[in-house]
């Protein structure tokens, strides 16, 4: 399995934390995101990961910054993929089982580094229920 990860300044200690992790796991990681805390643009750093996903060069995604809300915004527009803001297992689970997420977004300013790892273990064990799930996830993508 390969997952890339992005992140902004607000977040290289939470990525080194889990490349740590994965890579533990012999999970292989692509890293897109920013080794320094000087300030960048999330953007320029959400869409490799986002674009690997959306192209199936990776299995999964992982994306960081203060709030998530700006890399969840930027991923989202590819049509491949669905990126969930977590800050919980519990919502992880949820987006995994119910929206079959293929991007996980951690809040670096919300979240603790040993919280962050403990979703990513979630997010990368738990399966999507297809189903009724699937019907939803189908009506999704703009059909324009």
């Amino acid at each position: 399995m390969t997952i890339a990860i992005g992140n902004d300044h607000a977040g290289p200690d939470y990525k080194f934390a889990i490349m740590e992790y994965l890579k533990s796991q012999n999970i292989d990681v692509v890293n897109y995101g920013t080794d320094s805390l000087d300030s960048v643009d999330y953007p320029d750093f959400v869409h490799p990961v986002a674009s690997a996903v959306n192209d199936s060069k990776v299995e999964f995604g992982i994306l960081i910054c203060g709030s998530a809300n700006g890399v969840a915004m930027t991923a989202n527009k590819y049509a491949n993929v669905r990126a969930g803001l977590c800050w919980t297992k519990e919502i992880v689970s949820l987006i995994r089982q119910h929206n079959n997420a293929n991007i996980l977004c951690i809040p670096a300013r919300f979240t603790a580094i040993p919280q962050a790892i403990e979703m990513v273990n979630t997010f990368l064990n738990t399966e999507f229920e297809g189903g009724r799930h699937q019907d939803r996830i189908d009506k999704i993508h703009l059909k324009c």
